[in-house]
C-alpha cells in the first residue's frame, strides 16, 4: 500500500488558518488594529468600503517595519512577541501568534508600505493569494500602511457567506470599539464609503467612553474603582435609566484587552437586583489589571475568552465594587441610621409593674347577639355568625359594568355583542378580556395594534407612495455613532417608509417629515425605538424591505403597554383588529389572542 500522507503546501495551511482566525472583514480590522498598538502608534486610521468586502486600510504611524521583518511577518507563526512557550504566560501584547498576516495575506490581495523612523526609504510589498508579487524599496511615511482588497476572492464560499453589509459594519464597528476603549491615549478614526462614523482624539477613558457611546450614555455613568492583592478593577458603570433588555453596552477588559466572562457577568448583574427589571440588563466598562500569569488567554481563535486562577473570589470582589458604586451615588436602597428611635438605658432600681389589659371576659363569639361599644364599653373585632350578611362590600357592581344581561338574567353571551356593544374590560393596562360565547379572550393591547398599523400601512403601500407628514417644526436627534451609520446604509427604506429626513455630518437627524398614517407620535422616542430594531432585525429589510419596514415602523409606533385605554379606544381597537384577514398574529408572528374556554375555567374549581 502506497504512502497516503503528505504536507500542505504553505498556501493551503494559510487559507486553513484563515478560517480560524479571519471570519469576515472585522476579522481583519481586529488584528490589524491590534498590530499597529503593539507596534506604538498613536494615531491609526481605518478606511472601509462596502464594509470592508472591497477595501479595508488601516494607517499607523507606529514603529514601521524593516524589509526583511516586512517579509517575514507574513510568514506563518512569524511573531516578535514570543521565543518560547512560557512567555504565553506573561504576553502584556495584544496579538502574538503570528497567523494574522500570513491569514489575511492568503485570501485576500494585499499591500503593505512601512518605513522605520531612522529609515528614509521604505518598504513597498504586494502579495496575493499567500504569493508575493513584489518588494521594493519606496517612499512613504513612518510607521505602516496596510491595504487588504478583495477579501475571500480566491473562496467564493466563504465570500458568499457574508452577510449584509449593514451587519458586516455593524461588526466591523464592533471590534474597533473594543481597542478604543482601551487606549484612550490613540487618535483613532473610522471611516466607511467616505462617511466618518468616529474620529476619537485623545482623552481620559470617560471621554473615550462618551465619544463612543454617546453623550446620553455618559450622564448616566458611575465610576467604580477597587484595589486587592487579587485585582484591581475601575471603569463606569451604568444607571438603571440606561439598562437594555436588546443588545446592551456590556464591556470587560482584562490588561486592556477585550473579553468574554458569563460569570462575572453575572457577578454584575447580581449587584442590580431588585434595582432593575427582569430581563434588563445594565450597562458597564470595566477595566480589570491582573498579574498575566494568573490568566490563560490562548484558549480561544479570537483571544476573547480568558481563564482566571481563583474566579470565585473574583467574582465576589467585583459583585461588591459594583455594588458599592451604586451605593455611593444612592442607587442601592439603604437603611439611614442617622435618624434612628434612641432606646433608653434600663434602670435597674426601677420597679416596673404588669400592664392591665381590658378584657371582656363575658364575651361570646359564637353568640347570636353581642353588644357593641357603646353598649359594653369594649372594643371587639366582630365574627359573623353563618346566618349573618355583609353589606360592606364596597362598589363591587364595577367590576361587571358593561356586562349586559338578556331578559332571563343570564349573561349576553353573543361575540359580536360582546366586543362591539361593551363588554370588556382592561387589566394591567396591558391586556384586554372580552366574554365570549364559548369562555374568555384575552387580547394584547401592543400586539393588536401593531397588527393594525401592520395592515394599514401594506394597504397603502399597495396603491402608492407613503404619504409625508411635513412638521411645523423640524425636529433634531444626535445619534451615537454606529447607530447613524446603521442609519445611513439605510436611507434609502427610511425614505420609501414616508420619512422626510436629513442626515448631518455630525451623526444627526434633522426630521422634517413622518409617515402620515402615523399621528400624535414622540418623534425621538420612535425613532431610537426604531433604530434598536434594525440593529437587532435588520437582516431582511435589504431582502423584503417593504414588509420588514411595516414591521418595524408598527413595533415603534403601536401603543406602549401601561397606557390605560378608554372604552372607545377599546371599541375601535378591537373593530380594526377583528375586520384584519389575520387578528391572530403580530406582523413578527406573536401570539395576540388568546381564548380560554369556560371548560377550561371550570376545570380550576
Amino acid at each position: 500500500m502506497s504512502d497516503i500522507i503528505q504536507l500542505l503546501p504553505d498556501s493551503v495551511a494559510n487559507q486553513i488558518a484563515a478560517g480560524e482566525v479571519i471570519q469576515r472583514p472585522a476579522s481583519v480590522i481586529k488584528e490589524l488594529i491590534e498590530n499597529a498598538v503593539d507596534a506604538g502608534a498613536d494615531n491609526i486610521s481605518v478606511t472601509v468600503k462596502d464594509a470592508g468586502k472591497t477595501l479595508i486600510q488601516i494607517t499607523d504611524n507606529g514603529s514601521g517595519m524593516s524589509p526583511t521583518d516586512a517579509r517575514l511577518s507574513f510568514e506563518r507563526h512569524a511573531t516578535s512577541k514570543i521565543q518560547k512557550a512560557e512567555d504565553l504566560f506573561s504576553i502584556n501584547t495584544m496579538g502574538f501568534r503570528g497567523e494574522a498576516l500570513a491569514s489575511i495575506a492568503a485570501i485576500a490581495h494585499v499591500e503593505l508600505k512601512t518605513r522605520l523612523h531612522e529609515e528614509e526609504i521604505g518598504t513597498h510589498l504586494i502579495i496575493k493569494g499567500s504569493e508575493v508579487i513584489s518588494q521594493e524599496p519606496v517612499a512613504c511615511s513612518t510607521g505602516s500602511s496596510m491595504s487588504v482588497k478583495n477579501l475571500f476572492y480566491n473562496i467564493p464560499a466563504r465570500r458568499k457567506f457574508l452577510k449584509k453589509n449593514a451587519t458586516e459594519l455593524t461588526h466591523i464597528i464592533n471590534e474597533f470599539r473594543k481597542v478604543a476603549f482601551t487606549r484612550p491615549d490613540i487618535d483613532l478614526t473610522l471611516i466607511h464609503n467616505e462617511n466618518t462614523i468616529y474620529k476619537l482624539e485623545k482623552g481620559t477613558r470617560q471621554q473615550r467612553i462618551i465619544g463612543l457611546m454617546g453623550k446620553n450614555t455618559g450622564k448616566h455613568l458611575i465610576p467604580i474603582n477597587s484595589k486587592t492583592s487579587i485585582i484591581e478593577i475601575s471603569g463606569f458603570i451604568g444607571k438603571p435609566e440606561i439598562a437594555k433588555k436588546v443588545k446592551p453596552d456590556t464591556y470587560f477588559f482584562v490588561n486592556n484587552r477585550y473579553m468574554r466572562h458569563p460569570y462575572f457577568h453575572k457577578a454584575v448583574t447580581s449587584a442590580y437586583e431588585r434595582i432593575i427589571g427582569d430581563g434588563t440588563i445594565p450597562a458597564y466598562f470595566l477595566y480589570i489589571n491582573v498579574s498575566p500569569e494568573i490568566i490563560d488567554i490562548n484558549i480561544h481563535p479570537q483571544k476573547t475568552e480568558i481563564n482566571f486562577e481563583n474566579s470565585p473570589a473574583i467574582f465576589q470582589i467585583i459583585r461588591a465594587t459594583v455594588r458599592e458604586g451604586l451605593g455611593k451615588f444612592n442607587i442601592v436602597p439603604s437603611i439611614d441610621f442617622q435618624g434612628a428611635i434612641s432606646i433608653p438605658h434600663t434602670n435597674k432600681d426601677k420597679q416596673y409593674e404588669m400592664p392591665e389589659l381590658d378584657i371582656n371576659k363575658s364575651f361570646n363569639p359564637f353568640a347570636e347577639e353581642y353588644g357593641n361599644k357603646e353598649q359594653t364599653g369594649k372594643t371587639y373585632f366582630p365574627s359573623y355568625n353563618k346566618g349573618q350578611k355583609r353589606t360592606d362590600f364596597g362598589n363591587w357592581e364595577e367590576l361587571y359594568k358593561g356586562f349586559d344581561q338578556d331578559e332571563t338574567g343570564q349573561q349576553n353571551l353573543d361575540t359580536e355583542k360582546s366586543i362591539f356593544g361593551g363588554n370588556f374590560f382592561q387589566i394591567q393596562n396591558k391586556y384586554i378580556i372580552c366574554q365570549t360565547e364559548a369562555g374568555l379572550t384575552i387580547i394584547d393591547q401592543k400586539r393588536a395594534h401593531q397588527r393594525i398599523l401592520y395592515n394599514e400601512f401594506m394597504e397603502i403601500k399597495k396603491i402608492g407612495k407613503i404619504p409625508i407628514q411635513k412638521l411645523l417644526y423640524p425636529e433634531s436627534i444626535t445619534l451615537k455613532p454606529d447607530d447613524f451609520a446603521i442609519f445611513y446604509e439605510l436611507k434609502n427604506e427610511i425614505t420609501e417608509a414616508g420619512f422626510d429626513i436629513q442626515l448631518t455630518v455630525k451623526n444627526e437627524l434633522i426630521i422634517k417629515g413622518v409617515p402620515g398614517i402615523f399621528s400624535e407620535i414622540n418623534i425621538g422616542k420612535t425613532i431610537n425605538t426604531l433604530i434598536n430594531d434594525i440593529k437587532s432585525e435588520f437582516e431582511d429589510i435589504k431582502k423584503r424591505s417593504k414588509e420588514k419596514m411595516a414591521e418595524l415602523l408598527a413595533k415603534a409606533y403601536s401603543i406602549d403597554y401601561g397606557k390605560k385605554l378608554e372604552n372607545k379606544e377599546i371599541s375601535e381597537l378591537l373593530t380594526k383588529l377583528f375586520a384584519s384577514k389575520t387578528p391572530n398574529y403580530s406582523p413578527s408572528n406573536k401570539l395576540i389572542i388568546k381564548n380560554i374556554t369556560f371548560d377550561e375555567i371550570s376545570k380550576y374549581f
